[in-house]
């Protein structure tokens, strides 16, 4: 079978990405059943992290070992592309010695050319263009919550970042209408906002853009690599965080994520993030399991 990558959501079509929510249902029924399914025995993940990270560490780590296979963690300090190995070499050794590759990194271009000279599927940790894998646990939990999420209304609160062009390729895969809510100058990438069959509109005011929605989801002001903006940024989302008085106009039944770490009383208050809207933790467990269905898929297994 032909090698397939993880870039962005729209590697896959609808249906697999279905398919991968389904089959991590199932695993996560099995792993809280305590039942033993090694479907990735003698397999190995090599992760190319180069920005620091926990959940997706632990979640591909713990992931590769339920399903009984090995992680490599490579930190790009204690490997040759921290030393100046060219991107297209490191793909070529290393896809020959292992069977799948994680990569977190900054550009989407160094994940790019990355995968286009590795022989084994490569998943996208997280660049500062997308972050896929989050929202496939996103999208997993909103499934075990409310069902079905197409037809439904998301509001994204907060930068025009890579949760957010991951939001937009979400609605474009999963058929619901996304708001993004953010101040002026911190727009998300018009290409990748306008591109054919997404239902975006963007607010600059974050209770009109919250209005009778279904979801309602953020992340911190200012993401890796930004600390030195961090003050300029306070000042200009000071307006957009997500609390109580934003919950209120949002159905009765809406859900709150955050793709974690998160800045309490920044972009969420405390009383939003503990409160009975909060799926949080829920999505962040729900990182294990989707990227196991997602590990077995692109290996072709059990799918």
């Amino acid at each position: 079978m032909s090698t397939r990558h993880f870039l962005t959501l729209l590697d896959l079509s609808t249906k697999e990405l279905q398919a991968i929510i389904q089959r991590a249902r199932q695993l996560k029924s099995l792993q809280k059943q305590h039942t033993l399914h090694e479907s990735l025995k003698n397999y190995a993940l090599g992760m190319i992290f180069e920005k620091s990270s926990t959940r997706t560490r632990v979640s591909f780590e713990t992931g590769m070992m339920q399903l009984g296979g090995h992680a490599l963690f490579l930190s790009s300090k204690d490997t040759q592309l921290g030393r100046g190995e060219p991107i297209e070499d490191s793909a070529r050794v290393l896809s020959r010695m292992v069977d799948i590759i994680t990569i977190r990194t900054f550009s989407q271009q160094t994940l790019d050319t990355f995968a286009a000279y590795s022989q084994v599927p490569v998943i996208n940790a997280l660049t500062d263009s997308y972050h896929p894998c989050q929202l496939l646990a996103d999208m997993l939990t909103y499934q075990e919550q409310r069902g079905d999420i197409a037809g439904k209304t998301v509001t994204w609160i907060g930068d025009g970042n890579n949760m957010c062009h991951s939001y937009i390729n979400a609605a474009k895969r999963w058929h619901f209408t996304l708001h993004i809510a953010c101040p002026k100058g911190y727009d998300p990438d018009p290409q990748i906002a306008q591109q054919e069959g997404v239902d975006v509109t963007i607010f600059h005011d974050p209770i009109t853009a919250s209005e009778n929605s279904d979801l309602i989801t953020t992340d911190v002001w200012a993401s890796m690599g930004q600390e030195q903006e961090q003050a300029l940024r306070e000042k200009a989302f000071a307006d957009f965080q997500v609390n109580e008085n934003v919950m209120s106009v949002a159905h009765p039944d809406c859900l709150f994520m955050h793709c974690l770490p998160a800045h309490r009383e920044e972009e969420v208050t405390t009383a939003v993030l503990e409160g009975k809207q909060s799926v949080v933790w829920e999505q962040a467990e729900n990182r294990l399991h989707a990227q196991k269905a997602l590990l077995e898929f692109l290996l072709h297994v059990n799918i």
